[in-house]
């Protein structure tokens, strides 16, 4: 009896000693290694922000005064009238509209726009061996020009004077013409400034919307006056309508009142 408690003993400090009395132990692992744990998944990398777009403000535009200000030429100074085109030079048309000035044996003034003046030198060249006028009509008849900061509208007809002076050197440029006729006080201080006097007009054809050349004569021959400054445009567009209506004009307002330099 007392060998078999030795027995019964002696068997179980065996099972404790080699673990197979643990119940929380799976039997298939004893002694075995520990199973492998997955590692988590790497963080994906954040993208770098990109760099965003700064647009540049805009200008701050002054209003238009209702009413134009004062220091504008609106005549010719005699009893003549004056005649005056904008928006050239242009190749097509400028050089007709020199032919028809010569032939008449008249002058007029005019108003050149700096882009063009670049591109086309040689017809400023022709325009003032021909004894007409030279106007500064801004670098890119920018209509808000008289809007903006003084210092753009400086040298904005610095600009314009300087391409006109790379193509004859010695011009007189006494006369800017605001784009569109908005004129402000600021653009005009800055045109005396330079030394030149601002052209308005008192006759407008509106030719720039291209009416028939029969609907310009007839506009121009019924708001003309003594001592009119007249509108019209050798370039910009299409101006055969224009030059039409100038074959009729320019002699008939030569016979009526005489064409003359602004003075």
């Amino acid at each position: 009896m007392r060998s078999r408690a030795v027995l019964a003993f002696a068997l179980g400090l065996v099972l404790i000693l080699t673990g197979c009395g643990d119940p929380g132990r799976n039997p298939g692992q004893a002694g075995g290694p520990s199973p492998a744990v997955a590692a988590p998944p790497a963080p994906k990398p954040t993208p770098s922000p990109r760099p965003s777009r700064t647009t540049k403000p805009k200008p701050h535009l002054r209003p238009v005064p209702s009413t134009l200000p004062a220091g504008l030429r609106r005549g010719s100074g005699d009893r003549a009238v004056a005649l005056t085109f904008d928006d050239g030079p242009d190749p097509r048309w400028t050089p007709r509209l020199l032919d028809q000035l010569r032939a008449a044996h008249v002058t007029a003034t005019f108003c050149l726009v700096g882009r063009q003046v670049q591109r086309h030198p040689e017809l400023v060249v022709r325009i003032v061996r021909e004894g007409h006028q030279l106007c500064n009509h801004s670098w890119r008849h920018d209509l808000d020009l008289g809007r903006r900061p003084v210092a753009d509208i400086r040298a904005d007809l610095l600009r314009t004077d300087r391409a006109i002076h790379a193509a004859v050197p010695n011009a007189k440029v006494s006369w800017y013409r605001q784009p569109g006729g908005r004129w402000t006080p600021e653009v005009v201080a800055v045109a005396r400034q330079l030394g030149m006097h601002s052209l308005h007009w008192s006759v407008d054809p509106q030719d720039w919307d291209k009416p028939t050349s029969r609907t310009i004569t007839a506009r121009v021959e019924h708001a003309v006056k003594p001592g009119a400054v007249v509108l019209m445009h050798d370039g910009g567009g299409d101006r055969r309508a224009t030059l039409a209506a100038c074959r009729q004009l320019i002699p008939d307002l030569k016979r009526r009142y005489g064409i003359a330099r602004l003075h």
